[in-house]
């Protein structure tokens, strides 16, 4: 498997948080929260346009520029192809947090979106970084639960995924995201976006995936909850036998909080209860 980093902000501390923008409940994105690398083709096609304008007052003393022109549209049409509009999949799945200090817990939303690359080099993991508009620096562990989560989500739908191309931008209100917790939500995002499904906007989702399907313990899970509850989701699937196994009182917090914890034991138990999939 392929890991990039599309782009990447200044480095910030793990402990610094800054205030974002709220990200909307949404259950699809547009292109322009992922698709960043698609204006710089259109900027350089433009930025090309104009300089040939510019040759063409002399194009005989200056043909080396226009080979060198025709050579960079030529490849930027190329580039274009492979990211076929008619095999894009987007999808946003929302995924619980805890902000520094461990007190408080957040909702985020990471949108995935899939692209098919006939070369069949991936799966091809890109990392949209950018630190603005409501974007996030992402660790190396919440990578690492991603590669996790891409090899969960190509067996759930009997793909090799040697023709996927991943592009994840997780829009926060931390400046870096880290742990593990978010790759069963990311997970479901795949699988749902592979398949054309809908993720519920009323369920969130927390857990760390295995490459099998397993979906393991996480920490913090009563502020996690909490959160999900003031962001006013009904439901929450949590890691199998971790209700029964955290210190404080969970049963009689969610029912204070007036949502409803499901525990989950495998991504496809997950799949049924957060997407629009028949059962």
């Amino acid at each position: 498997m392929v890991l990039q980093v599309e782009s990447r902000a200044p480095c910030v501390g793990a402990d610094r948080t800054t205030p974002r923008p709220s990200a909307q409940r949404k259950s699809d994105a547009s292109l322009e929260e992922l698709g960043d690398w698609r204006p710089s083709f259109w900027r350089l096609s433009l930025s090309a346009l104009r300089e040939l304008r510019w040759l063409g007052k002399s194009v005989t003393r200056k043909l080396p520029h226009l080979v060198v022109l025709l050579f960079s549209i030529t490849l930027c049409a190329q580039a274009f192809s492979v990211w076929a509009g008619e095999n894009r999949h987007i999808v946003t799945v929302p995924a619980l947090a805890v902000l520094s200090g461990g007190q408080t817990g957040i909702v985020h939303y990471i949108v995935l979106q899939i692209d098919k690359d006939s070369r069949q080099g991936g799966p091809t993991v890109q990392f949209n970084e950018i630190n603005l508009g409501g974007g996030s620096i992402v660790s190396e562990d919440w990578k690492e639960g991603v590669r996790q989560a891409v090899a969960a989500a190509t067996k759930a739908v009997g793909e090799d995924g040697r023709e996927w191309v991943i592009t994840i931008k997780n829009r926060s209100y931390n400046a870096l995201t880290e742990g593990a917790s978010a790759s069963s939500a990311v997970a479901v995002g795949l699988v749902a976006a592979w398949r054309g499904d809908d993720v519920k906007s009323d369920i969130a989702l927390t857990g760390q995936i295995m490459p099998d399907g397993r979906i393991e313990s996480v920490g913090a899970l009563a502020v996690k909850i909490e959160a999900a509850a003031r962001a006013e989701f009904r439901t929450v699937l949590v890691p199998r036998r971790q209700l029964s196994t955290v210190e404080r009182d969970l049963p009689q917090l969610v029912s204070k909080w007036n949502i409803k914890a499901i525990e989950v034991a495998t991504l496809e138990e997950a799949y049924q209860l957060m997407t629009t999939a028949r059962r």
